[in-house]
């Protein structure tokens, strides 16, 4: 069965009107015809509705609510990730299996040692087919919202950013104390708002663990090897989700 996501706006009572690029996907790439049953989230609420196709008109679909299910599959912490800009098309793989993870938010962080320097103009373009492939992930999951891609911002901007989060932590190549860590995460409990960052190919400055330091945000290390950025968030993620996965 096929997911798709809705504002809260287009759903009625009994029916959830299509209009958009969700719309050609239903009609003209994916051929869905009249009487298939489709599933919607709601962006706002995460509610579940499963969905009959009434029918089209030339920018509308008209799905008829079968019922409504009250699905939770997301984590009971809020995960942001702050990432230091990759090279290439890493973003893209970082962003699509962060989703998949249960991440809640990404910020993508202009750092020191970063190699991409992206203007205004392809910034916003990037941010654009980010949310993309955000939205396209959150479907295959079967996630019940959205996660939100930032701009991309500072590392200091960043830093201001987090500070309202409860836990801040910080892979550091020079960490040490193994066990420091573990106990870090076994201390995270279900709630808490969590904010990881994460360094380019070239890893933080040192001038950027220290102003992360000095905010609080705590260096941890992820063990004798060197992980490369698109494999550190992911390792992070995949440690929080087995963490706090079932606790409410």
């Amino acid at each position: 069965m096929y997911d798709f996501f809705a504002d809260s706006s287009a759903i009625g009572e009994k029916e959830i009107i299509i209009r958009g690029s969700d719309l050609n996907h239903m009609k003209n790439v994916l051929r869905l015809q009249i009487g298939e049953q489709i599933c919607i989230h709601e962006e706002s609420t995460g509610k579940e509705y499963r969905c009959e196709i009434a029918g089209y008109e030339k920018d509308v679909a008209h799905l008829h609510i079968m019922w409504v299910e009250e699905a939770n599959r997301e984590l009971p912490s809020k995960i942001y990730l702050f990432q230091g800009l990759p090279k290439g098309d890493k973003m893209e793989l970082i962003i699509q299996k962060a989703v998949e993870l249960g991440v809640y938010e990404i910020i993508p962080v202009a750092t020191k040692r970063a190699v991409v320097k992206l203007d205004a103009k392809k910034a916003e373009a990037k941010q654009k087919r980010w949310q993309s492939i955000a939205e396209s992930a959150a479907k295959q999951s079967k996630r019940n919202i959205i996660p939100h891609i930032h701009e991309v911002v500072k590392f200091g901007q960043a830093v201001d950013y987090a500070k309202n989060l409860d836990i801040t932590l910080i892979p550091y190549e020079l960490a040490e104390d193994m066990e420091k860590t573990k106990q870090i995460f076994e201390t995270i409990q279900p709630g808490q708002s969590i904010g990881i960052f994460i360094g380019p190919e070239g890893g933080f400055d040192e001038s950027e663990i220290v102003l992360a330091q000095e905010n609080g945000i705590s260096p941890i290390t992820l063990g004798k090897r060197i992980l490369r950025t698109e494999t550190a968030g992911m390792a992070v993620l995949s440690v929080l989700m087995f963490q706090l996965e079932g606790r409410e």
